[in-house]
Protein backbone atom coordinates (compact mmCIF):
# COMPACT_ATOMS: atom_id res chain seq x y z
CA UNK A 1 0.00 0.00 0.00
CA UNK A 2 3.01 2.37 -0.26
CA UNK A 3 1.87 5.91 -2.07
CA UNK A 4 0.44 8.47 -0.99
CA UNK A 5 -3.75 9.34 -0.01
CA UNK A 6 -5.87 12.15 0.81
CA UNK A 7 -8.53 12.02 2.92
CA UNK A 8 -12.19 13.79 2.68
CA UNK A 9 -14.79 14.70 5.40
CA UNK A 10 -18.75 13.93 4.13
CA UNK A 11 -21.84 13.13 6.23
CA UNK A 12 -23.82 10.78 5.51
CA UNK A 13 -27.58 10.44 6.66
CA UNK A 14 -30.43 7.91 7.05
CA UNK A 15 -34.11 7.45 8.44
CA UNK A 16 -32.93 3.92 9.04
CA UNK A 17 -29.79 3.59 10.80
CA UNK A 18 -26.26 4.71 11.66
CA UNK A 19 -24.80 1.54 9.37
CA UNK A 20 -27.53 2.81 6.64
CA UNK A 21 -25.73 6.28 6.80
CA UNK A 22 -22.12 5.20 6.53
CA UNK A 23 -23.30 2.72 3.66
CA UNK A 24 -25.33 5.66 1.95
CA UNK A 25 -21.87 8.05 2.53
CA UNK A 26 -19.57 5.75 1.17
CA UNK A 27 -21.80 4.63 -1.85
CA UNK A 28 -22.34 8.14 -3.13
CA UNK A 29 -18.33 8.93 -2.49
CA UNK A 30 -17.74 6.00 -4.73
CA UNK A 31 -19.48 7.75 -7.13
CA UNK A 32 -16.71 10.29 -7.51
CA UNK A 33 -14.02 9.12 -5.99
CA UNK A 34 -11.88 6.46 -7.23
CA UNK A 35 -9.16 4.23 -5.33
CA UNK A 36 -11.24 4.70 -1.56
CA UNK A 37 -9.88 2.21 0.70
CA UNK A 38 -10.93 3.19 4.06
CA UNK A 39 -13.23 4.91 6.30
CA UNK A 40 -13.08 6.45 9.71
CA UNK A 41 -16.37 7.39 11.77
CA UNK A 42 -15.42 10.77 12.92
CA UNK A 43 -19.09 11.77 14.72
CA UNK A 44 -22.82 10.42 15.02
CA UNK A 45 -25.88 12.21 15.39
CA UNK A 46 -29.23 12.63 14.89
CA UNK A 47 -32.49 14.67 14.93
CA UNK A 48 -35.33 13.89 17.08
CA UNK A 49 -39.32 14.96 15.82
CA UNK A 50 -41.80 14.37 18.55
CA UNK A 51 -39.67 11.88 20.32
CA UNK A 52 -38.42 10.26 17.94
CA UNK A 53 -35.48 9.48 15.86
CA UNK A 54 -36.19 10.94 12.43
CA UNK A 55 -32.33 10.78 10.26
CA UNK A 56 -29.22 9.25 11.62
CA UNK A 57 -26.10 11.34 10.83
CA UNK A 58 -22.62 10.42 10.27
CA UNK A 59 -19.14 12.31 9.96
CA UNK A 60 -16.85 10.31 8.32
CA UNK A 61 -13.23 10.43 7.25
CA UNK A 62 -12.71 8.96 3.85
CA UNK A 63 -8.86 8.01 2.41
CA UNK A 64 -8.45 7.53 -1.21
CA UNK A 65 -4.90 6.80 -2.64
CA UNK A 66 -3.80 9.31 -5.24
CA UNK A 67 -2.97 8.43 -8.92
CA UNK A 68 0.53 8.88 -9.85
CA UNK A 69 0.68 9.77 -13.64
CA UNK A 70 2.58 6.89 -15.71
CA UNK A 71 6.15 6.61 -16.26
CA UNK A 72 7.49 7.39 -19.56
Amino acid sequence: MAGTYKLVEIVGTSSESISHAIENAIADAARTLRNLHWFEVVEQRGTIRNGHVLEYQVKLRVGFKLERPAEG
